[in-house]
């Protein structure tokens, strides 16, 4: 035997003699423990055989990676314990030993051997003081683990009778150590200390953490034992209650809740089914546990119902003159629209006076189409006025969920009525003026269509008994007055659009826009900004400036803006004692809004050669674009620019086999075209244009630009071309007129089958403006070009 020095403070004793190895794959075999082990592995049970036939000696290591199945000498700590089977159980492919730990010992040599690993050791005695802090760490750490168990922390029995009956430190911190709770690595760590001090700290460390997670743990275990001991005591204190109340013949309602559901349920008038389904509910409700979960969802169910207006309603009082005074005085102009509006209404006073059954009920779902801020919504309220009725306006604007409309099944968590019952329990009747905003931008997604939603609640066909998924009963819509707006009718379902009935709102005159101003908003600014009509005082030509040299839209939102910059200027003047108040000049008009933003006319300023001036529609309104053609020598190649969409370059491609099969009566060469380069452009290549409108404009500047002949500056024109030079219909020909009339435009060129409009555009521009009504695209070109 030789005795080496390996460390400071660590004797090592070498033997030569080899025992077999065993690799653990997790966890650690301690020194003075005993353990019930199996063993898998061939090369495990090989040297489990090896060493039982022998003195019964060997050496458990850890493995570094557990997910290695055949560890060799590299794949194992240095560092193990050499222990002692006690006992083995033979199995079918497996062996059971009970082992116990008896020293550290440090790996010498590993020796491969047939069928197993085996090693030369050095065995590392523990480095131990006599001391009391020894003696203390070993109370205390002691103590702790018996806390430790007590709070719950399982432990083998042999493991805590040794610890009961006590033991020296270096065996009370190898058994601890055993049995907590971490990782191989800090084990490792632990097995590796030789210092028994050093080892005591370390355990106690470990163990104090696990005791803490212990406490935790039995705090929420006894607060929840707890509260169900008391829900238990309550249930059964409940039921005792009920019985001695009942032998008393004092069997009163202890439920308050259902109580006074039940109370509001008999001072509710509801329809019978209504009634029935109800009772039955609250019913259901008293007999329920207070802790019962479906007792949330019952009782929001039953309020919903009894909150809904189901026979109240608004009298209607349908004035027609009433109405249109109020629709005069609320609004400006839409002369065309008040009219239909009026008409709607004097249907339902016939209906009144004649007493029918469906009290107000009419067929007619109105949707109100138009460009932004022409006053759609606004027109809804006014209507809801007129008839002294309530108004419940909801944005479909970016719904793509069905249950937005028909609502959630109640047994969902956080179930909800649909947006229109909610809407109805808003509005409190059942005769509301429901404005059902933005209806062409619902959306449809997996979650389901609400535009398909929409079809039952505004079909006066089906909507007596609307039926949403929360109610879970028909509901009676008939006498509701749906209202609708949208900008657009292309992405609008036409199974829906089919129950519409569909009004047109056009953009705004300069004329209409100034009395818009002059009559609310400028009356409705100055009270906004805290200003009266003698602290701030402008000419009403100030206020046509505004309109046209700061604004350029179909609606009066802009309008409105500025003329709330306006008073938010100078109302910021007066509160800084700059001015008493403001006499609005032109000059005053440039200091508060800035330049002017548009000219008086977006028209060409002179007769030029290539050009044309068009007529577009858009979801805003009117709109003029200029067509820009240029010719350059080349190969026959046709270029076109702008973010043009396919229709309207179909319409140059068209134009120009239009004008290379007039060749003859335009006066140009027989192949002229093969030997230039043809660039048809319209500015504003951000914006996207597309459709076929802009035909005879395309055509007339690529004739003006080959023929090197002028076109009217004053000239704009629309209508689709066509290969034999024919001029077709086509629509929105009064947002057209107007936008040309606030350009400057003075003639305008439209196909002859547009001639029945013109008795729909406002005087006021079929005063400035005259329009010419053509069949063919020569008489285009006879009005366009300069003579």
């Amino acid at each position: 035997m030789a005795i080496l020095i390996k460390r400071p403070g660590s004797i090592i004793v070498h033997h030569s003699k080899q025992y077999p190895v065993v690799a653990i794959r997790e966890g650690v075999i301690f020194p003075n423990t005993e353990s019930i082990l199996t063993f898998g592995r061939k090369r495990s049970v090989a040297a489990v055989n090896a060493a039982f036939k022998n003195d019964r000696k060997i050496i458990f290591v850890s493995q570094k990676n557990s997910r290695i199945n055949d560890p060799l000498g590299i794949d194992l700590y240095l560092v193990g314990t050499l222990g002692e089977i006690q006992q083995t159980l033979q199995g079918n492919d497996d062996v059971n030993a009970l082992v116990r730990g008896t020293k550290r010992a440090a790996i010498s040599k590993w020796i491969e051997t047939e069928g197993y690993l085996a090693a030369e050791i050095s065995e590392i005695p523990d480095v131990m003081e006599d001391s009391e802090e020894m003696v203390a760490l070993s109370r205390l750490l002691a103590s702790e683990f018996r806390k430790a168990v007590n709070l719950g922390k399982p432990v083998e029995y042999f493991t805590m009778m040794r610890l009961m009956a006590g033991q020296d430190p270096a065996e009370l911190s190898d058994q601890i150590a055993s049995s907590l709770d971490i990782s191989t690595k800090e084990k490792q760590a632990i097995l590796e200390m030789t210092d028994v001090k050093a080892r005591l700290i370390e355990v106690r460390k470990f163990l104090a953490h696990e005791l803490k997670i212990l406490e935790i743990e039995h705090n929420i275990t006894t607060k929840t034992r707890e509260k169900m001991d008391k829900s238990m005591r309550d249930a059964v204190l409940r039921e005792r209650m009920k019985t001695i109340q009942k032998e008393l013949g004092e069997d009163e309602e202890t439920d308050t809740e259902s109580t006074e559901m039940l109370k509001k349920l008999q001072d509710k008038k509801l329809p019978e089914f209504a009634f029935k389904r109800v009772k039955k509910e609250v019913d259901k409700l008293k007999k329920m546990h207070i802790h019962n979960p479906e007792r949330g969802y019952l009782t929001s169910w039953i309020e919903t119902v009894l909150d809904m207006p189901w026979i109240e309603r608004t009298p209607n009082d349908v004035e027609i003159k009433n109405a249109k005074k109020i629709l005069d005085t609320e609004h400006f102009g839409l002369d065309e629209v008040k009219d239909r509006i009026l008409e709607y209404l004097a249907v339902m006073q016939l209906r009144n006076k004649k007493e029918q059954p469906q009290t107000g009920v009419t067929p007619t779902i109105l949707c109100f189409v138009g460009p932004p801020g022409v006053g759609k919504t606004s027109i809804g309220r006014s209507i809801a006025h007129a008839l002294n009725r309530k108004f419940v306006k909801i944005s479909l604007g970016g719904i793509r969920d069905e249950a937005e409309i028909r609502g959630h099944r109640r047994t969902y968590v956080g179930a909800m009525p649909g947006r229109i019952i909610r809407g109805m329990k808003t509005a409190g009747t059942i005769n509301p003026v429901f404005m059902l905003d933005e209806l062409d931008k619902v959306g449809a997604d997996f979650r389901g269509d609400p535009s398909a939603a929409l079809l039952e609640a505004l079909d006066p066909e089906q909507n007596k008994e609307f039926e949403d998924h929360y109610l879970d009963m028909p509901y009676d819509l008939s006498e509701v007055i749906f209202i609708t707006t949208a900008n657009v009718l292309d992405t609008i379902p036409p199974a829906l659009r089919d129950r519409l009935e569909i009004i047109r709102f056009p953009g705004y005159t300069v004329n209409e826009k100034y009395h818009i101003a002059e009559d609310h908003l400028w009356q409705k600014s100055l009270g906004d900004n805290g200003l009266t009509a003698e602290k701030v005082n402008m000419p009403p030509v100030l206020i046509k400036d505004i309109i046209s040299g700061y604004t350029r839209e179909a609606g009066v939102r802009n309008l409105e803006r500025e003329i709330s910059k306006l008073m938010r200027k100078a109302a910021r003047e007066m509160a800084e004692d700059v001015i008493d108040k403001v006499a609005v000049t032109k000059k005053i008009l440039h200091k508060y809004l800035g330049p002017i933003r548009f000219t008086d006319t977006l028209s060409e300023e002179r007769d030029d050669i290539g050009m044309a001036t068009g007529l577009a529609w858009t979801q805003a309104g009117g709109e003029i674009l200029f067509i820009e053609v240029s010719i350059m020598p080349g190969s026959g190649n046709l270029t076109l620019t702008g973010q043009l969409g396919d229709v309207m370059k179909e319409s140059a491609r068209a134009a120009l086999s239009y004008v290379r099969s007039r060749w003859q009566d335009l006066k140009l060469e027989k192949d002229f075209y093969k030997r230039i380069d043809v660039h048809i452009h319209v500015p504003e290549g951000a914006v996207p244009k597309d459709g076929p409108s802009a035909g005879i404009a395309i055509t007339t500047a690529l004739v003006s630009a080959l023929t090197g002949k002028a076109t009217r500056k004053d000239t704009a024109m629309t209508g689709e071309v066509t290969l034999r030079g024919r001029v077709l219909e086509i629509g929105g020909l009064k947002e057209k007129a107007i936008a040309g009339h606030r350009a400057g435009i003075r003639r305008i060129i439209i196909p002859y089958q547009n001639k029945r409009n013109l008795e729909k555009i406002p005087a006021e521009v079929t005063h400035d403006i005259k329009f010419f009504p053509v069949r063919y695209m020569d008489d285009v070109l006879r009005l366009a070009m300069v003579s």
